[in-house]
């Protein structure tokens, strides 16, 4: 998609779009000797504030031509391009976000109105009288690389300290540079290390560079079983994507997975891709987002806001594990990267890869309806073989009273840990434990912000708040009754787990996987269990995202009831979603490998897919539930949180909605509530849900606007609407 050669002379009337929570562009006047295109980059004042803004189109003409404000300057940074342009309104008409808050989202790095600041990077100089084996790493690191380098990366790179390169510079054996402009992107090459794929891999591979090959917006479902190598299939799709000089987004679930996979793409390409996500400091988020938009950055591995960077020329996006739920940004603008990612592909003519081994229904749907194309790789790669999955029915052979491993799974797990083998039990709780209550008196500590219960962390010594954060020391005695020694841990969270499986295992090297780890250290810790640092892991949802343990062959699902609790439209669906790809971490090299899944029922349809391993019929059963009730994918849903600190007012303010439904009735929508939200209070803010369903098809952003509109709403109260909510929290 490209911009019309329009160009706007001196004085001339532009519409510019600011990052701000605006509607729409604004009309401003082009200064003195200053000729602006659409998709330029400029210096706007707002108010008292200058901002940066891009050039949207003509300005309307519709404002005070006295009141006119001119725009200052014209930044030196590519255009925003049309395609980029398009898509950011486009989500802004889906997700009924103001156009400027998605602005926001493609513009989030620091300084994009100033030049980068110069440089001081090191290049050989005299040969020194003594070399040492640091100094020749040094100096081989700056062979390797083909130029001069900060003293921070020539450390990391050699891996030397920073004083080996200060002493080198003293000796003039490195000559310091002040060089304008960032650190270059190194070139990615497609040839260095290409895998050896097995025959089914080479045959989807085939498939995918085709689809790259063809410079036009495809939809592919790349599914495969766990350990099927699907990773290094879109690889080579990404290799393609590079000989056709055009760029490749892959998009994680997780921060916590970057690191490790950014080293597998470097082994694959030769050097390192570029990388964005909340981790990655203010002066690297403008090289990279420079970079993208310039086209010096080829390949970008990145979280969801990855997504509205503004690249040159994207060919290729990939969603790994393309169901999982962190893909749905919860806060501010409200949207599904996953959707959003298959729009901009559209848009842009790219060819977009949704992997997974348990495909979201959305996306199985597509591909059933033909809307997607569809890659299976059946068979794991190599010898490894496909986990066998066993329920425990924890009804008859459950474990003790405050004891949470049935003696099933602990004896199954000795004879494993005794082979030299390691072991996983997984449980979906963060912590030691989810209630703190007195035996004495009943209390039973909560969030003073929130409507949730605090959860023990033993190891911090702190109990903690996972809606909102909140910390505070575990006390000694009780605060409503004054009683020592009465607090009782109920429940049970990794931690307690762990202070289980130590009484079980004495003997063992036991590891705690979890998100309270740093992202840093989770990378170290997954590293040496990988090499048979542990003997038996113990971890949260993180465990299921990727990671290889050649070791591991029993996985322990501790609690797989605790997913299908609470009434979620995709309870069943996260539970066997989360339960198999967990499963799928077990007997990924030459070991055969097991799973044991604790459940107190066994006869539901997901434990019973869990058994029998046939996703697809799963699939075709939940399918035909959601067709009755009209849900998503076959219907579609918008969740409404209204939330404020005056509760009176908030209730006021959702009846008023409810009774001002008719633009939603005359789409043929159904408005349910108000209800209390499920957790009716976070960080003091009192909140009340309403949900909308309507047929597929149906024009139900309209009918929103329309509604939102109808019902003045006090200043006091937020309304978020959530088109497609992936939770109804």
């Amino acid at each position: 998609m490209t911009d019309v050669a329009e160009r706007f002379a001196p004085g001339a009337l532009v519409a510019v779009l600011t990052p701000l929570p605006v509607e729409r562009a604004y009309d401003y006047r082009t200064g003195p000797d200053m000729a602006l295109a659409p998709g330029d980059f400029v210096e706007v004042e707002v108010g008292p504030n200058v901002v940066i803004g891009v050039v949207w189109g003509k300005g309307a003409g519709d404002a005070d031509a006295a009141k006119l404000k001119t725009v200052l300057r014209r930044l030196d940074l590519p255009p925003a391009t049309a395609a980029l342009r398009a898509f950011l309104s486009r989500a802004a008409d889906y997700t009924l976000t103001p156009l400027g808050g998605m602005l926001r989202l493609a513009t989030r790095a620091p300084d994009l109105g100033r030049p980068p600041r110069p440089r001081v990077v090191y290049r050989p100089g005299a040969p020194a009288a003594r070399e040492t084996s640091a100094r020749k790493r040094v100096l081989a690191a700056l062979a390797e690389t083909g130029g001069a380098m900060s003293a921070a990366e020539l450390s990391a790179f050699a891996g030397v300290s920073a004083g080996v390169v200060k002493g080198m510079a003293a000796l003039g054996a490195l000559v310091a540079e002040e060089r304008s402009g960032g650190r270059p992107f190194a070139p990615l090459d497609p040839a260095v290390a290409p895998a050896a794929l097995s025959e089914d891999q080479e045959a989807a591979a085939a498939r995918l560079r085709a689809a790259v090959a063809a410079r036009t917006f495809s939809a592919i479902l790349l599914r495969g079983v766990t350990g099927s190598g699907k990773t290094e299939v879109y690889l080579e799709a990404i290799s393609e994507c590079l000989k056709q000089g055009r760029q490749a987004l892959i998009l994680l679930p997780e921060i916590a997975l970057t690191a490790a996979f950014i080293d597998r793409v470097e082994r694959r390409f030769g050097a390192r891709p570029a990388e964005w996500h909340s981790g990655i400091a203010g002066a690297e988020r403008r090289r990279v987002w420079v970079g993208v938009a310039t086209g010096a950055a080829r390949l970008v591995v990145g979280a969801r806001s990855a997504l509205f960077l503004p690249f040159a020329d994207p060919g290729l996006i990939v969603v790994d594990e393309e169901h999982d739920g962190s893909y749905k940004q919860e806060d501010g603008a409200l949207y599904n990267a996953r959707d959003m990612a298959v729009l901009r592909a559209s848009l842009e003519g790219a060819a977009i890869v949704l992997a997974s081994a348990t495909p979201s229904l959305e996306t199985w749907a597509n591909a059933e309806a033909g809307k997607y194309a569809r890659v299976e790789l059946s068979e794991r790669f190599g010898v490894a073989e496909l986990p066998e999955v066993r329920l425990l029915d924890i009804r008859e052979e459950g474990p003790p009273a405050g004891r949470w491993i049935a003696p099933a799974l602990a004896r199954a797990a000795k004879a494993r840990i005794d082979a030299g083998e390691q072991v996983l039990f997984f449980l979906n709780r963060r912590g030691y434990a989810p209630l703190t209550v007195c035996r004495a008196c009943g209390h039973f500590f909560e969030c003073r912000d929130c409507d949730a219960r605090m959860v023990e962390h033993r190891f911090r010594k702190r109990l903690v708040c996972h809606q909102c954060g909140r910390t505070e020391p575990i006390p000694t005695a009780c605060p409503a009754c004054g009683r020592e020694d009465r607090l009782a841990a109920t429940g049970p969270g990794v931690e307690r787990l762990a202070e289980e499986a130590e009484q079980i295992f004495p003997d063992s090297r036991i590891a705690i996987l979890s998100s309270d780890i740093a992202a840093g250290a989770i990378k170290e810790e997954i590293a040496r269990i990988a090499a048979g640092g542990a003997d038996l892991i113990i971890g949260t949802q993180i465990v299921a995202k990727g990671h290889n343990f050649p070791l591991l062959t029993l996985v322990g699902v501790i609690d797989a009831d605790l997913g299908l609790q609470g009434g979620d439209l995709r309870a069943a669906e996260r539970t066997f979603q989360l339960v198999r790809q967990v499963a799928g971490r077990a007997g990924r090299a030459e070991r055969p490998g097991v799973a044991l899944v604790q459940t107190a029922a066994p006869d539901h349809a997901v434990m019973r897919a869990l058994v029998s391993g046939d996703a697809e019929a799963f699939l075709n059963e939940l399918a035909a539930e959601r067709r009755r009730a009209g849900a998503p994918p076959y219907g579609r849903m918008a969740g409404v949180i209204l939330s404020g600190r005056n509760e009176a007012q908030v209730w006021a303010t959702a009846e008023a909605l409810a009774r001002a439904d008719e633009p939603l009735r005359a789409a043929g929508a159904e408005l349910f509530g108000p209800a209390p939200a499920p957790i009716a209070r976070i960080r003091g803010k009192a909140r009340v849900r309403l949900l909308v369903k309507v047929a597929k098809g149906a024009p139900l952003q309209a009918a929103l606007r329309r509604w939102r509109a109808a019902v003045k709403t006090p200043s006091a109260v937020r309304v978020a609407i959530d088109i497609d909510p992936q939770s109804f929290l």
